[in-house]
């Protein structure tokens, strides 16, 4: 298997991935705060990818919404899938937050970072570095007409 330095564009990262029911639960007083499930793990911030993929293990571990529908997915080799989806996932990365949808990949170890996710972010891709650079340090920056 090749290192992740053997693509551009994709380098590992570190993130925080929270049921966000449960961070509601916990807002409402439904759900103690400690009893929110979340989870820190490394990321694969993949420029080339579009959506974000997390490991059937992590979403069970969580209690991720899964949703009955299923996605068609295609792998950089060419392969295709039908995988299923899951809504409601709060990422941390790099400090900002946003909630998600995310493909379910059965035997993936590491979350997959796409363009929608660092688009949503505000983040740009540093492949010479291999790093996530905010264009605004202190906001997301967010187009509008």
């Amino acid at each position: 298997m090749k290192n992740q330095g053997d693509y551009v564009g994709r380098f590992s990262v570190e993130i925080e991935v929270t049921n966000y029911h449960d961070i509601v639960a916990a807002e409402i007083g439904h759900l103690a705060s400690d009893k929110v499930r979340r989870k820190v793990i490394q990321g694969i911030v993949d420029s080339g990818a579009s959506r974000m993929v997390l490991p059937e293990a992590l979403v069970k571990e969580l209690g991720l919404p899964v949703w009955k529908s299923k996605t068609k997915v295609k792998y950089a080799d060419g392969r295709r899938a039908l995988r299923r989806e899951v809504g409601a996932v709060h990422l941390i990365l790099q400090g900002r937050p946003g909630i998600f949808t995310a493909i379910v990949e059965p035997k993936r170890e590491t979350a997959l970072i796409g363009a929608i996710v660092l688009e949503d972010l505000d983040f740009l891709v540093d492949c010479k570095k291999l790093c996530l650079v905010p264009r605004d340090p202190d906001y997301v920056l967010t187009e509008i007409e």
